[in-house]
C-alpha cells in the first residue's frame, strides 16, 4: 500500500530552483555523498573542529587579522544558508525539515553543501512560523551561534542581528516566488523573541527593506571595505572602534 499523500517526502529539489543557498539534496542513496560529515560536526568548538578551519579559511580570504571579524562573516553566511532551507521549505512546500539526520560537507567556495534522508511531511507542530521559530532559530542557530562564540568573542546581540539580517535577505529571494507568505513569516519571526528588537522591516510594492541594530563588522575587513546595505551605521565608524 502506498503512502498517504499527505505523509509522502516534500520534494526538496524544488528548492534548487531558487538558487544554491536553498538546496537540500535527498538523494535516496540511503546514505550521504562521499565527504559529507554529519551536521553535528559543524558545532564543535575545538580547534580542529570544521568551525574552527573554516574561519582560518574565510579570515585569510578577507585579508583580515581579527578572527571576530571573520567569524561574523563566516556566521552570517551560514546563517542565511539555515534560513533559506528552512524559510524556502515553509513558503514553497508548507513543512520545515528537521535536519536532525543531516550530513553537511563544506565546498572551497559557495554555501554549505547540505544532504539528509528523505523525511516524510510531519504533523504540523504550530504554525510555520512556531516551526521555523523552534527548529530554525532556536535549534540550528542557537547552536551555532554557542560554536561561534566558542571561537571568537563576538555578543549576542551581534549574532541576533545577523541572524536577522540573514532572515531578511532570504525573505527578498523569496519575494520573487511567494511575496505574501514569506513577508508574512519573515515579519512575525521578527516581532518575536530573541530577534524583536533586532532591526526593522519595510515592506512595499516595491519590494522589502531591513535596517538591522547592530554591525556585522564587514566595515573593518578593510579602508575600501564599506557598509553593507542593512548596517545601522550610515558612514564607518573609525578604524579604532570596536563595535557590535
Amino acid at each position: 500500500m502506498n503512502p498517504a499523500p499527505d505523509r509522502q517526502p516534500p520534494d526538496y529539489a524544488r528548492l534548487g530552483a531558487v538558487g544554491p543557498y536553498f538546496a537540500l539534496d535527498t538523494s535516496p542513496a540511503g546514505r550521504p555523498p562521499a565527504g559529507f560529515r554529519p551536521l553535528a560536526e559543524l558545532y564543535g568548538t575545538g580547534p580542529d573542529a570544521p568551525l574552527a578551519a573554516r574561519l582560518r579559511v574565510v579570515a585569510r580570504r578577507l585579508g583580515t587579522g581579527e578572527p571576530r571579524v571573520a567569524a561574523s562573516i563566516l556566521h552570517l553566511g551560514l546563517a542565511a544558508r539555515f534560513w533559506s532551507v528552512g524559510l524556502g521549505s515553509a513558503v514553497l512546500l508548507g513543512t520545515v525539515p528537521t535536519l536532525e539526520h543531516a550530513w553537511m560537507r563544506i565546498p572551497d567556495q559557495g554555501p554549505l553543501d547540505l544532504w539528509t534522508p528523505p523525511e516524510p511531511a510531519r504533523p504540523a507542530a504550530g504554525t510555520l512560523a512556531d516551526q521555523l521559530h523552534d527548529v530554525v532559530l532556536l535549534g540550528w542557530l542557537e547552536r551555532l551561534a554557542t560554536a561561534v562564540r566558542a571561537v571568537a568573542p563576538l555578543s549576542p546581540r551581534l549574532l541576533l542581528g545577523n541572524a536577522a539580517s540573514a532572515l531578511t535577505g532570504t525573505l527578498r529571494v523569496l519575494d520573487a516566488h511567494a511575496p505574501g507568505a514569506a513577508r508574512a513569516l519573515a515579519a512575525e519571526l521578527l516581532d518575536r523573541l530573541p530577534l524583536a528588537g533586532s532591526g526593522t522591516l519595510h515592506t512595499g510594492p516595491s519590494g522589502t527593506a531591513f535596517r538591522r541594530n547592530s554591525c556585522c563588522l564587514y566595515y573593518r575587513v578593510g579602508p575600501g571595505a564599506g557598509l553593507c546595505g542593512d548596517c545601522c551605521f550610515s558612514t564607518p565608524p573609525g578604524r579604532g572602534k570596536r563595535n557590535a
